[in-house]
């Protein structure tokens, strides 16, 4: 497939993720946007793969999220339903708040009501595309915890599993958030984290056969914040040595303390759920093919 890539590369390490692949073009995401018209024209773009965005949870801008994230998307989203071109974009597991509701991608997404202004901006853009009839033509992905090779650019807003491996090297230690509920231990804290590897499997698989509507990609399996760190401790040989710290008061009101995809409605449509990897062999590979390199940028997946 020929691909022409539009982003806001700056001065961070994103170019190094563009090494070494094949596309037919660059285009810097503030001209793209100016005329989406002139880059979509003439019956040549087959599918736009929506999955620029502000990512940070702790982005207190709302106005700016709602540009960058809203607008710019709606803007795209219009332009490709009026050509008929297949448009998926990401959304967010961070839409579905605190879980009360559950985390299921059949439900009707007016009810979940999201905990940070990221998870807002998404979750207006998914509401948006419902009250414009357009769910049967877009494709919004809600991806959970994800990590993997070539998240090295984002700052703070980097995986967990990057972050811990990072601390555990320097310092041969981990620090966790200690639990401000009496149902969770310190370190209990429960995410769906999911390896690249597999969500690139899934959106694949949903690209490739063209479904539309909300599709939820993770593992189905939440897991600990402490199983996460022990396996990392194991793929590095280290021995454990957990040290649990206090929840910034900043963060405890929006903080989410149990994520877990509910996977049905993909497992239904075909996809081998059994084909998902292990939160030990997602981090084993990690650890020993790309975090352990000196250069440990993927150039191609």
């Amino acid at each position: 497939h020929k691909i022409i890539i539009v982003d806001h590369l700056k001065d961070s390490d994103k170019w190094k993720n563009l090494c070494g692949l094949s596309f037919l073009d660059y285009i810097e995401k503030d001209d793209f946007i100016r005329d989406p018209e002139r880059f979509l024209s003439g019956n040549v773009v087959q599918s736009v793969i929506h999955m620029g965005a502000c990512s940070a949870t702790t982005e207190k801008d709302v106005s700016f999220l709602i540009r960058n994230n809203f607008e710019y998307s709606k803007t795209l989203a219009k332009a490709c339903a009026g050509r008929g071109i297949y448009f998926l974009y990401a959304s967010s597991a961070a839409t579905y708040g605190n879980g009360e509701l559950g985390f299921s991608d059949s439900k009707d997404i007016d009810d979940y009501r999201p905990l940070n202004p990221y998870g807002f901006s998404k979750q207006i853009f998914d509401l948006w595309c419902k009250r414009n009839h357009l769910m049967d033509k877009v494709t919004g992905l809600k991806f959970f915890n994800v990590f993997g090779p070539n998240e090295y650019h984002k700052g703070s807003m980097r995986s967990v599993a990057c972050k811990a491996y990072e601390q555990i090297k320097k310092e041969k230690s981990l620090k966790l958030f200690k639990s401000h509920r009496s149902d969770f231990a310190h370190g209990g804290q429960l995410r769906d984290f999911v390896y690249i590897k597999d969500a690139l499997e899934i959106f694949y698989y949903i690209w490739i056969n063209r479904f539309s509507g909300i599709w939820n990609v993770g593992t189905g399996k939440a897991r600990s914040f402490e199983d996460l760190g022990k396996a990392i401790f194991n793929s590095m040989n280290i021995s454990e040595n957990i040290e649990y710290i206090d929840m910034p008061e900043s963060i405890r009101n929006q903080y989410q303390y149990f994520t877990e995809g509910d996977m049905k409605k993909l497992e239904n449509s075909g996809f081998p759920m059994d084909s998902i990897h292990s939160l030990e062999e997602s981090i084993d590979d990690y650890v020993s093919n790309y975090l352990n390199h000196q250069e440990p940028f993927l150039g191609e997946l």
